[in-house]
């Protein structure tokens, strides 16, 4: 997590705008702070005030991200990249509270599999603005595909699609071999790569 970067562009760019607005001030020092429920407070008073602050929304995202309110997380980054279509930061927060949507039970195949492709849209969009965040990206998008491979190839449900499964989890492995690649020594994306390949053999294999 390259939060340092963030936080100081952040720190630089409320110095340019002294602008802000004193709950937009207060949301930001909570939120370098860490302490993201008292940031989600001010920051949505901020928003109120000013709905053009695309800073005071990704914060209010990450926010809401690290409150475990993905919903709200997702339209905080909807509006960051309604103001800032090329936020490859925003895609990627995005994605990442998308795909635990995805993976709420209490949802409708339907809507699960809308967050679960909405990750990986969001990943690929990320890696396209911004190609310095490939690894990092393609780490979560090869995750992205294995989950939403997990979610098509659960049998007996109207949402089993085998062929679907077979090419998510193809997919999720060539990612993952595109970060090994980059990065050899990195045991944590082989054990990935090898969770991916078992489910593939399992995948074929089932007749």
């Amino acid at each position: 997590m390259r939060l340092p970067a963030i936080i100081s562009l952040f720190l630089f760019t409320s110095l340019e705008s002294s602008a802000q607005n004193a709950y937009v001030k207060m949301g930001q020092q909570a939120f370098l702070d860490g302490n993201f429920k008292a940031a989600v407070k001010q920051l949505e008073k901020g928003c109120m005030i000013d709905s053009t602050n695309a800073n005071a929304y990704w914060m209010l995202g990450y926010s809401y991200y690290h409150s475990q309110n993905y919903r709200k997380s997702i339209s905080s980054y909807d509006k960051v990249i309604f103001i800032n279509p090329t936020d490859a930061s925003a895609y990627y927060y995005r994605a990442r509270a998308k795909g635990y949507m995805g993976k709420d039970t209490y949802l409708s195949p339907q809507e699960r599999e809308k967050y679960l492709l909405g990750a990986i849209f969001d990943l690929t969009k990320s890696i396209a603005i911004d190609p310095a965040e490939r690894g990092k990206c393609l780490q979560t998008r090869g995750i992205a595909y294995r989950e939403y491979a997990e979610f098509k190839l659960q049998p007996n449900t109207h949402t089993f699609d085998k062929a679907r499964g077979i090419s998510s989890l193809k997919a999720s492995i060539a990612d993952l071999e595109k970060v090994i690649n980059d990065n050899p020594n990195r045991a944590d994306i082989a054990s990935l790569i090898e969770l991916s390949k078992e489910k593939l053999a399992t995948a074929v294999g089932h007749h």
